[in-house]
């Protein structure tokens, strides 16, 4: 089957149908109608945003984005209070469930039946005006997609999307890095087709810049290069020339992304946008073990009910933080990751290269010939010594017994602690909350049980099967 086939194929499957499209815009019809009605009260505008006003939407999305422009002569504290009034109306209105979320404004989220409705409260502004607050910018993104992107090119930044969903790479929120919606529509209008974007991608540098609108000149790219520093990708907004739009794109998902470009370019199958997740088996699982010759230990507890943006990070901090507790006690991490179902379930994984230390340590102490620091050092040592102080090389040694030999005894003495503790000691407050309450420290053969859990036994999979991601220029 030729490239372009297998496009049509794969465009034919992740079309919505008839059904669905015609059910997701009455349910928009209806939700907008009321937000009409709501705004005009205080002479505010209603914009719907996202992919569903410009056909991009993939199967399934039952997500509507509700923008409530209000004029600039509200406060941010009048912003926020009449944003959410009107939020909460508007659902109550529809006799929906809603609850409050967090951005750079509190916002309305709403339920109606399984559609989810988010409703932001943001300024109307002219263009070419300074922004207030972040979310001021998605008219304008509204505005320039509208006139920019092609309707025919709606096909192409679906195949773009699922190409992506389908390898965990889109999204650009906290848990995946990844590529955003408007990211994904911005490329299909500078390269004008998914196919020339992948041939394009598959050459991509470090710090490749895209700029659509050329709002930047060539000489310029240096200064570029400097202002986003630790940002893989570069892509400038048109609706604004000092924001990266790729700036959530991490290093593993650039790379990621321009090996699965060649890859599909080399070899097209369909498989690249409907993968099959491999859950990892306690077989395969204990092969891995043996072969690695590394302990594995995981913290197991209940994912604290916070939204995706918030849990990620603190899931993340809180894992590089344990790994620097036990790097003080000499205990050294391999590597280590996180996981969690983002409703139950929270795991944090490390895989240590030492996990167990002898009983006897040895310590290190002045040079002979500083007598004041000998003394100190004989002093602090005087109780626990097993041997010495003597002399090696001209420096003051001591051999005493260790308080701990175990990394997972370690670990449990150390997140055995009351929320405020764990807090001074650097865990997260939700991660720091939920690990005062309860939580249980597995070796292998917990970890080897808990793949029962579907989710947790794919992750566990793509926490080892790590691909060689290195370009060749």
């Amino acid at each position: 089957m030729s490239i372009d086939k297998l496009l049509e194929k794969v465009a034919k499957k992740i079309q919505p149908k008839p059904q669905e499209e015609k059910k997701i815009k009455a349910i928009s019809h209806k939700v907008l109608e009321k937000a009409r009605e709501e705004a005009k009260k205080y002479n505010a505008e209603v914009i719907l945003a996202g992919s569903l006003t410009r056909d991009t939407w993939l199967p399934n999305k039952n997500e509507i984005d509700v923008f409530i422009l209000f004029p600039k002569t509200f406060s941010n504290k009048q912003l926020e209070e009449v944003g959410l009034k009107v939020g909460k109306q508007i659902m109550q209105s529809l006799k929906g469930k809603w609850t409050i979320e967090y951005a750079q404004h509190p916002y309305v989220r709403g339920m109606l039946g399984k559609t989810s409705i988010d409703i932001v409260p943001c300024y109307k502004l002219e263009k070419g005006e300074k922004i207030i607050s972040a979310v001021d910018r998605t008219q304008f993104h509204v505005q320039y997609l509208n006139e920019k992107l092609p309707r025919q090119a709606s096909k192409d930044v679906r195949l773009l999307k699922q190409f992506l969903k389908a390898n965990n790479l889109y999204g650009a929120d906290a848990k995946t890095q990844g590529f955003s919606g408007y990211l994904c529509e911005l490329l299909i209008i500078h390269y004008k087709s998914f196919l020339n974007l992948l041939e394009a991608a598959k050459n991509w540098r470090v710090r490749e810049i895209i700029d659509i609108e050329n709002q930047w000149k060539k000489d310029d790219y240096n200064y570029l290069k400097k202002k986003f520093k630790d940002e893989v990708l570069i892509v400038i907004d048109p609706v604004d020339k000092e924001r990266n739009v790729a700036s959530a794109v991490n290093a593993y998902n650039f790379f990621k992304f321009k090996k699965l470009a060649a890859q599909f370019l080399a070899n097209p199958k369909e498989e690249f946008f409907f993968p099959r997740k491999r859950p990892l088996t306690s077989r395969e699982f204990e092969k891995i073990m043996k072969s690695r010759g590394t302990d594995i230990i995981a913290i197991i507890f209940e994912a604290p009910k916070v939204v995706p943006d918030i849990l990620w990070p603190q899931l993340r901090k809180a894992t590089k933080r344990l790994e620097n507790i036990l790097k003080e006690y000499e205990f050294v991490t391999l590597k280590s990751d996180c996981w969690s179902d983002e409703k139950k379930l929270a795991v944090i994984l490390l895989e240590m290269q030492v996990s167990r230390l002898p009983q006897v340590d040895r310590i290190k102490g002045p040079w002979v010939f500083d007598e004041k620091n000998a003394k100190n050092f004989a002093v602090k040592h005087k109780d626990d010594a097993i041997a010495g102080p003597y002399v090696e090389e001209n420096y003051w040694v001591v051999e005493v017994y260790r308080s701990w030999t175990s990394a997972k005894i370690k670990l449990i003495d150390s997140i055995s602690e009351s929320e405020d503790v764990l807090m001074a000691k650097g865990i997260p407050s939700f991660i720091a909350k939920q690990l005062s309450k309860k939580f249980k420290v597995v070796g292998a053969d917990g970890i080897k049980r808990f793949l029962d859990n579907k989710e947790f036994a794919v992750f566990m999979r793509e926490y080892f099967e790590k691909e060689n991601l290195m370009p060749v220029y």
